[in-house]
Parts: C-alpha cells; sequence; structure tokens
C-alpha cells in the first residue's frame, strides 16, 4: 500500500492552498502574477505525473530534427503526436482547439 499523500495529491494540496488563501489575499499585483505562475506551474507538473507516459528520447527528436532541417522527410504522424503529448501536459486548453 503506497504512502498517502502520493505526489498528486501533495500538488493538489498547494494548489488549493494558493488559490484558496495565498491569491485572494494578495494586493501586490507582482505577488498575483507569480502566485498564478506557480499555480500554473503545479498543473503541469501534475498533469505530467498523471500522463504516465515515458518522454521520447532525446537522441530520437535530434534525428527527427537534423533529417527536418536537411530537408529529408520526417516522420510527420510521430512529429504530431510528440507535440500532442507535450500541450496536453503544457497547455492542454489550446491543443483542444484544434482537436
Amino acid at each position: 500500500m503506497p504512502d498517502r499523500p502520493d505526489a498528486s495529491e501533495l500538488i493538489e494540496a498547494v494548489i488549493e492552498f494558493l488559490a484558496g488563501e495565498v491569491l485572494p489575499t494578495a494586493d501586490d499585483q507582482r505577488l498575483k502574477f507569480r502566485t498564478l505562475v506557480a499555480m500554473n506551474a503545479l498543473g503541469i507538473a501534475s498533469r505530467e505525473l498523471a500522463s504516465g507516459s515515458e518522454p521520447q528520447s532525446l537522441e530520437r527528436l535530434t534525428d527527427m530534427a537534423a533529417r527536418i532541417r536537411a530537408g529529408e522527410s520526417a516522420d510527420l504522424p510521430a512529429l504530431k503526436e510528440h507535440v500532442a503529448a507535450k500541450l496536453r501536459i503544457s497547455n492542454p486548453a489550446y491543443l483542444e482547439k484544434y482537436e
């Protein structure tokens, strides 16, 4: 049986604290902005944990980029899936506009 809270639960607790207690009481605009940035970063980390997928190897991505720069054809479906996977983690709302 895993220990609780797990990483996802800890991230969610911090997001709730920032949203419920820090953000509403912050008078300084810079602090509000930095709190929103922190909440966004925690959301990205949470989605990355939840995805459970292994990122493509740097070597494979570097090879694909080199082929594209050389004017060779690239594995377009693999490239599109890589970009979509990154967007699902970093900004799912942006990806939803194009699906």
